[in-house]
């Protein structure tokens, strides 16, 4: 039995198996192959590894933890968690079980796109919802901000990278909203948008007429997680969607950790979505399991 049962092989559950490998910690990692940045081609914003692709990083990772002789990596998909005596049971698709007296949840976020036809053939490719992570690559570039939500938050983030920034707020704001947004320089469209597609280098977006940008941020893509097992678990949910924890990865249950962007404790406004912070969590997360350990 190891010490701990990882779920989810993302940023936070490699990078929480790396540390209690690295302490001589046993870990069981499963991997269900399916990510957040999935679609994404290059991630960006994360040191050393700017411009890697999301599946080489993961492949150098798990290489890595090879080397590791506690650390195993199990891969398919986990059907349900739940309490038993002397931890918790794990339940595979196929039935199997493996029991831990510890569970780290790092299964992530699931992205719901708003009802835009073609959107989803976009989405991490030209359409994405992160400046920090995929601003800069349309640096003078024409720039679109799909949705209300943020709108004028987002414009002003990207005012210094793009060469235009055409808003497609569907309605959604006001008089004085749309005004502050063309004094920041926007461009504004009103009209609900039909669909969107690639079209050669651009970004075909059809709202009344056809207008053409270079790449898409959504403002009102909405965060869900991605796994049922908080809320098998019970745990205390946040307004944002997210697992409360602590600062070391502790969730409302005994002997659950949470890590990576399905987590985040209460005092920040929301979710924080980016590599390099989930595998900080999940470093955090499993100094709290060895300070644990350490004490038993």
């Amino acid at each position: 039995m190891s010490d701990v049962i990882i779920i989810g092989a993302g940023p936070a559950g490699l990078q929480a198996a790396l540390t209690l490998g690295r302490m001589h910690r046993s870990a069981l990692v499963v991997d269900s192959g399916e990510y957040r940045n999935g679609t994404v081609l290059h991630m960006h914003n994360v040191v050393t590894n700017d411009g890697t692709a999301p599946a080489e990083f993961r492949a150098k990772a798990r290489a890595q933890l090879a080397e590791y002789e506690t650390i195993a990596i199990r891969q398919g998909k986990v059907a349900a968690v739940s309490p038993v005596d002397d931890g918790f049971e794990v339940r595979f698709d196929d039935g199997t079980v493996e029991r831990a007296p510890r569970v780290m949840l790092a299964t992530g976020m699931r992205d719901d796109l708003p009802d835009v036809p073609g959107l989803g053939e976009l989405w991490g490719v030209r359409a994405f919802n992160c400046p920090f992570c995929d601003g800069h690559e349309f640096a003078g570039r024409r720039v679109g901000v799909l949705g209300a939500d943020r709108a004028e938050h987002v414009v002003r983030m990207l005012r210094p990278i793009g060469a235009s920034v055409t808003v497609f707020d569907g309605g959604g704001l006001d008089d004085g909203q749309r005004t502050a947004l063309e004094a920041l320089g926007a461009t504004m469209h009103h009209a609900p948008v039909e669909s969107v597609s690639a079209d050669g280098d651009d970004v075909r977006v059809v709202a009344e007429d056809a207008v053409r940008v270079d790449g898409l941020f959504v403002t009102n893509a909405t965060a869900r997680q991605r796994a049922p097992f908080a809320e098998q678990l019970g745990l205390r949910i946040l307004p944002s969607g997210a697992v409360e924890i602590d600062e070391f990865g502790r969730t409302s249950l005994p002997g659950v950790w949470a890590a990576g962007d399905l987590a985040h404790r209460a005092t920040l406004p929301g979710i924080m979505a980016a590599v390099t912070l989930a595998a900080a969590a999940g470093q955090l997360a499993a100094i709290g399991i060895v300070q644990e350990l350490a004490m038993e």
